[in-house]
């Protein structure tokens, strides 16, 4: 969704007066068209959004939706998504996919669990939603599932009764200087899903023009850093080449879990950040966990092309390390 996810969305509607089911991705196969976890909310009145199969079989979905809401109860449901519906929406071949639909209220997700689960969104908690396939069991879990959490890997458990979804903070890009690589990576960042924030005292290099769809934040990044609260689903990016203000930003990185943190410069310009941050007193290891040269190495040539680079590099940190 481009504004909100179906949590929020089916909250929202609800606050409206309107009856709500959820609609979510539980298990694949072959080349199914969403991932496991993907959602799409249905209000009483037929409206949707989101998605679980890209359109193949939104419609039969929405239908059994509007049925769970008047009769009550959760369903299972499997699809086979043919070759021919799999190409209309851009895949090279089909799949199978297995959803389960719950209304929002009796005998389905209780509504005061959902306002849980949309505050703990909110205020970046991770948080896991178990609930029984046969829908006669439902809670919210902080603990356990470190697993899971760490690859943002929802799916149905071990004893194949319990289908577990993964919530964790939304993904959030920090990038440190206003230049004109960051104009290309905010963009980018944004439409795979991360929260860009741009950090540059310098306010002609963080002015707000220059990145209408991202939060500018004209402080000293180390200042920056700790009031915005760096967490594992942070990704910090350092543009200046100065290290006036890339340091700062470095040592608050390092002391926090942000899983991916990258500098730009040369291999010569990385190597004297090496020896600085040793002589401040961070360990080989620690300092390991930089990428410098940032980004991964494709030969990119250009603002545009670098930050591809930067971008493809900060999702192969996130999805397989």
């Amino acid at each position: 969704m481009a504004a909100q996810t179906a949590p929020e969305q089916a909250l929202a509607w609800i606050d409206a007066g309107q009856r709500v089911a959820l609609a979510t991705v539980i298990e694949t196969w072959g080349s199914a068209p969403r991932r496991v976890g993907a959602q799409l909310v249905v209000s009483g009145e037929g409206q949707m959004e989101g998605s679980v199969s890209g359109g193949c079989v939104e419609g039969a979905v929405v239908i059994e939706a509007l049925e769970a809401l008047e009769q009550g109860g959760t369903r299972l449901l499997e699809y086979g998504v043919s070759d021919g519906d799999a190409f209309a929406v851009g895949l090279a071949c089909g799949g199978t996919i297995r959803i389960l639909v719950e209304p929002v209220g009796e005998a389905g997700m209780p509504e005061a669990m959902l306002r849980d689960l949309v505050a703990a969104r909110a205020g970046r908690r991770p948080v896991a939603y178990e609930v029984a396939l046969d829908g006669s069991a439902r809670r919210l879990v902080h603990e356990g599932h470190e697993d899971r959490f760490r690859m943002d890997r929802s799916g149905v458990d071990a004893d194949g009764k319990t289908f577990i979804a993964i919530h964790n903070p939304p993904l959030r890009l920090i990038v440190v200087g206003g230049v004109h690589i960051a104009q290309h990576l905010v963009g980018m960042a944004r439409s795979t899903g991360f929260d860009p924030v741009v950090v540059d005292p310098r306010e002609a290099f963080g002015a707000k023009a220059r990145f209408p769809d991202a939060r500018v934040i004209n402080d000293w990044p180390d200042a920056a850093l700790e009031a915005i609260g760096l967490d594992a689903r942070c990704a910090v990016v350092l543009l200046t080449h100065d290290p006036k203000l890339d340091d700062p930003a470095i040592t608050c990185a390092l002391r926090s879990k942000a899983f991916y943190i990258g500098a730009l410069g040369s291999t010569r310009t990385h190597g004297a950040r090496v020896a600085r941050l040793a002589e401040a007193g961070f360990a080989e290891h620690e300092i390991g966990r930089i990428h410098g040269p940032i980004g991964l190495n494709i030969g990119a040539a250009g603002p545009a092309e670098i930050a591809v680079a930067i971008l493809a590099e900060m999702i192969q940190t996130l999805r397989q390390s």
